[in-house]
């Protein structure tokens, strides 16, 4: 019987365990020890950002921003509707209204524009989430912010060294998110980190991170004492993350060439589907430099998209679908705002399906290519 294909398989360049090793020889296990300063310091060269935090997921950094942003009962904040109930969570949980916008065609990512027609008094934030690694259209969304005065955060998850216009993901809002959980592409099996993008919000981001306090002013000598100075929580994780971590962002760009050869090979091997009007291959602008976090086609239906999963099933490759839309999620309905139309996300949603992409796929990607040819006759 041939061997399963999984959909993902978390990556190990070969020195995490080494400097987990190393992390435990330092006696230094708890948050913001050498290794979370190496992150801190590689991400800050990788993006260009400001000052990043890590974070115990890209949802804690999600929470920080919230926070940051003073997101209050009854303040409205934009966001796509297909995306992770983490990016809505994060505003609900301050009281925040979440408004869903449907998304572009192309890219899946918020249409910008459908945003101003879902503003109000009550909007305070945007928050647009770059999906499969393909930053959003950001400059007629960060003009929107600036007549409005509003806050944009960018939720990056899935976008780690993308760019639009030559700009990092992540570094074009207020404030941006990352995730490092074992499906990314550089992961640390759960994490994040906060991308703060002002120099006004520096220091409060630091202390929201550190439950309130400033503790990390006091460990760098900056004051004598630390104490309770503003709402927050323990949003930092261990060192042993931190470590692990390290050795994924050393080869961060090495990583990402690698998944843009598997993309690629994906992308020329179903041009005639597509061109037989069989699938849609994924959309990426010119002026975008994706990650190959993910590749995706979409079916012509969802009984297609049900058929294919079946179809790969059988001969042990699992590929699966993605996003229920948050606007006709149950707890998404709750909220008034949440009756806007969302066609495309809906459409999008039954016919995505999302293909096996880890390195390590190099010598079975052929077996998966030919199994979805197949498919179509």
């Amino acid at each position: 019987m041939k061997p399963a294909i999984p959909f993902n398989k978390p990556f190990m360049t070969g020195r995490e365990l080494y400097n987990i090793a190393q992390a435990h020889f330092s006696g230094r296990l708890a948050g913001d020890g050498q290794y979370t300063q190496r992150c801190h310091a590689e991400l800050q060269r990788l993006t260009g950002t400001r000052k990043a935090l890590l974070t115990q997921s890209c949802t804690a950094a999600l929470e920080m921003s919230a926070i940051l942003a003073g997101i209050a009962p009854g303040d409205e904040v934009i966001m796509p509707s297909f995306t992770f109930v983490s990016t809505a969570n994060a505003f609900v949980l301050r009281g925040g209204v979440p408004v869903f916008a449907d998304v572009r065609p192309d890219t899946l990512n918020i249409d910008e524009t459908k945003i101003e027609a879902l503003l109000t008094p009550r909007t305070r934030a945007i928050v647009v989430v770059h999906y499969a690694g393909v930053v959003c259209e950001m400059q007629p969304i960060l003009d929107i912010a600036a007549r409005r005065g509003l806050t944009v955060i960018e939720d990056a998850a899935q976008a780690i060294l993308s760019t639009w216009h030559g700009q990092h993901a992540g570094t074009f809002g207020r404030f941006g998110t990352l995730s490092f959980h074992e499906t990314k592409n550089v992961i640390s099996g759960e994490g994040g980190a906060l991308l703060v993008n002002t120099a006004e919000d520096a220091e409060r981001a630091e202390i929201v991170r550190e439950k309130g306090t400033n503790r990390a002013q006091f460990f760098r000598g900056q004051t004598d004492k630390y104490t309770w100075c503003d709402i927050g929580s323990s949003f930092l994780p261990g060192e042993l993350t931190a470590a692990f971590l390290a050795a994924q962002l050393d080869e961060a760009r090495t990583i990402t060439d690698r998944r843009l050869q598997l993309w690629a090979r994906y992308h020329e091997a179903f041009a005639d589907l597509e061109s037989r009007g069989l699938l849609r291959r994924p959309v990426v602008p010119a002026h975008c430099a994706h990650n190959a976090h993910m590749y995706y086609v979409l079916l012509e239906d969802l009984a297609a998209r049900t058929r294919l999963i079946e179809w790969l099933k059988a001969d042990g490759i699992l590929a699966v679908f993605h996003y229920v839309p948050l606007d006709t999620s149950p707890f998404g309905q709750r909220f008034e705002r949440a009756a806007s139309a969302c066609p495309v996300t809906a459409d999008a949603s039954d016919r995505l399906l999302r293909l096996p992409l880890w390195l390590g796929l190099e010598a079975e990607q052929p077996r998966v290519i030919e199994r979805v040819r197949a498919f179509f006759g």
